[in-house]
């Protein structure tokens, strides 16, 4: 099972278990986050597509650490003017580990629909 989800501005493929880099998150390390924003959810073949977040599914997920990433050098330069300007740039980001994938009100929908029938 793995689901995508929108955090930071982008989006993340994310599954249980896994560890995920994202942008700096305001959690302190060892707290559970939880992500409401899922567009897409797989789970053995039964795909959900969101319009535009799959109503009922929260991914969870356990701060790690946060930290920088390597450093990037900014260089501008115009040629024959002599203008330069070296820069660097270290982007801080959150390691959270992906404990559950919780689909609990889309699949009680879907088994009350069931019973009915």
């Amino acid at each position: 099972m793995y689901a995508i989800i929108e955090s930071c501005g982008k989006q993340y493929k994310v599954a249980e278990g896994e560890v995920v880099f994202f942008e700096k998150l305001d959690a302190e390390e060892g707290k559970t986050v939880t992500f409401d924003n899922v567009v897409f959810v797989s789970d053995n073949g039964k795909v959900q597509i969101g319009n535009p977040y799959v109503k009922g599914v929260k991914v969870e997920g356990k701060v790690v650490s946060h930290g920088k990433a390597k450093k990037i050098i900014v260089f501008k330069m115009k040629p024959k003017k002599n203008y330069r300007r070296k820069q660097g740039h270290r982007q801080p980001y959150t390691k959270v580990e992906i404990t559950a994938i919780k689909a609990g009100a889309a699949k009680k929908e879907e088994t009350a629909k069931k019973v009915e029938a």
